[in-house]
C-alpha cells in the first residue's frame, strides 16, 4: 500500500512538474507580431494563417504589428518575451539580413528563438506608377541611367524585403537612386498608385492585384521561370538582367527556451494552416504557395535561417549597406 501511495504520489508530482503547455497550452490568446504594417504582404500572409492555426488551437490569435528598424524591433520584442508560446514572431526573409545590415542587433537571429516552421516563398516584382515612360525592362534601365537624379525607389524601411531587391536591383545595373524609406509595404504601395513615388521591388503578395487591375507597370518577375499567376510578365532574366534572382520567405518563430511540447503543438498548428483550402487558394492568388510538410519544422527553418545568413551577410557588406 505504501509502494503504490508513494507511486501515485510521484506521478502526480510529475504532472504537475510538467513543461509549459504540456497539458495546458493554449489557454489563452496567442499574439504574432508582425514587423510590418497592415496591410502589407507580410501582414496579409501572418492573417491568412493566424485564422486556421485559431481554429486548430482552439484558442484566439491575434496579430500585432510593430513597425519600425526594418523588423528588428518587433524581433526584439518576441526575443526578450516570456518562453511561453504566447507571443510569436512571424518575419520575413528579413531575419536573414539583419545580421549583416546592422552592426548591433539587440539579439541574435539564430539562437534568441525557437524556429517553429517556414510558411512559403514568395517571388518579387519590379513596379512602376502607372505612367512611368519606360515601357519594358531594357528600356527601364536605359531611363534610370539617364535619369538617375530624378527618379526614386521606395521601400519598406531598412532590412525589408524591398529593401534587399531594390538595393540588388541598383548593383544590377551600377546605378545608385533616391530611396524613400516608409514603415512597410503598404504605405509605399499606396504613394506609388498615387504617383508620388516611381519604383518599387515587392512581394506579388502586394503587387499582383494592382499589376492585374493594371493599375501599375510591371517589369519583371524575379524568379527563374514565370509565374501562373502572372504569365504575361517576363523574369527579370529574360527581360534583360541576366542571373537576377530573389525570393522571400517567411517563418514563425517563439522565444528562445519555449517549451518543446508547446513548439510541436505550435508546429502542428502551422502545418494544419498551410493545407487549409482557404489558405492554399489565397496565397494561389497572390502568386504564393504553402512551402511542404517537411519545411513547415523547426528543424527546417533553423538550417534554412542559418544557410540564408551566410547567403545575404557578404552580398550587403560587399554592398556597404549597413544601418546603425
Amino acid at each position: 500500500m505504501k509502494l503504490l501511495i508513494s507511486s501515485l504520489l510521484t506521478g502526480l508530482l510529475l504532472l504537475g512538474t510538467a513543461p509549459v503547455g504540456a497539458q495546458k497550452y493554449p489557454d489563452k490568446v496567442i499574439t504574432i507580431v508582425v514587423p510590418f504594417a497592415a496591410g502589407g504582404p507580410t501582414d496579409t500572409v501572418a492573417r491568412l494563417v493566424a485564422a486556421p492555426m485559431t481554429n486548430h488551437l482552439k484558442t484566439q490569435i491575434i496579430i500585432e504589428n510593430v513597425l519600425g528598424a526594418g523588423g528588428t524591433i518587433a524581433a526584439n520584442r518576441v526575443a526578450k518575451a516570456a518562453p511561453d508560446g504566447y507571443t510569436l514572431l512571424l518575419h520575413h526573409i528579413g531575419m536573414s539580413t539583419a545580421p549583416g545590415l546592422y552592426r548591433k542587433l539587440p539579439y541574435d537571429a539564430v539562437n534568441d528563438f525557437e524556429p517553429i516552421g517556414l510558411i512559403n516563398e514568395v517571388p518579387m516584382t519590379l513596379v512602376a506608377k502607372k505612367d512611368f515612360p519606360a515601357k519594358d525592362l531594357k528600356e527601364l534601365i536605359a531611363y534610370v541611367k539617364a535619369n538617375k537624379d530624378k527618379i526614386n525607389l521606395a521601400n519598406a524601411g531598412i532590412g525589408a524585403a524591398s529593401h534587399l531587391c531594390g538595393m540588388l536591383f541598383m548593383s544590377a545595373i551600377n546605378t545608385d537612386l533616391t530611396t524613400v524609406p516608409y514603415n512597410g509595404t503598404a504605405p509605399a504601395m499606396n504613394d506609388l498608385l498615387g504617383g508620388q513615388v516611381d519604383l518599387l521591388c515587392d512581394q506579388t503578395t502586394n503587387t499582383t492585384s494592382q499589376i492585374r487591375a493594371e493599375k501599375i507597370k510591371v517589369y519583371g518577375v524575379t524568379t527563374k521561370k514565370r509565374l501562373a499567376s502572372l504569365p504575361k510578365v517576363p523574369t527579370m532574366d529574360e527581360a534583360g538582367l541576366k542571373g537576377f534572382e530573389v525570393s522571400v520567405w517567411h517563418a514563425l518563430y517563439a522565444s528562445k527556451a519555449t517549451p518543446k511540447p508547446v513548439v510541436d503543438i505550435l508546429m502542428k498548428a502551422l502545418q494544419v494552416a498551410l493545407k487549409n483550402a482557404t489558405v492554399m487558394e489565397r496565397f494561389a492568388d497572390l502568386g504564393t504557395e504553402p512551402v511542404a510538410e517537411n519545411r513547415a519544422t523547426p528543424a527546417a527553418l533553423r538550417a534554412h535561417l542559418k544557410a540564408e545568413i551566410d547567403k545575404w551577410t557578404p552580398i550587403i557588406k560587399k554592398a556597404g549597406a549597413f544601418a546603425d
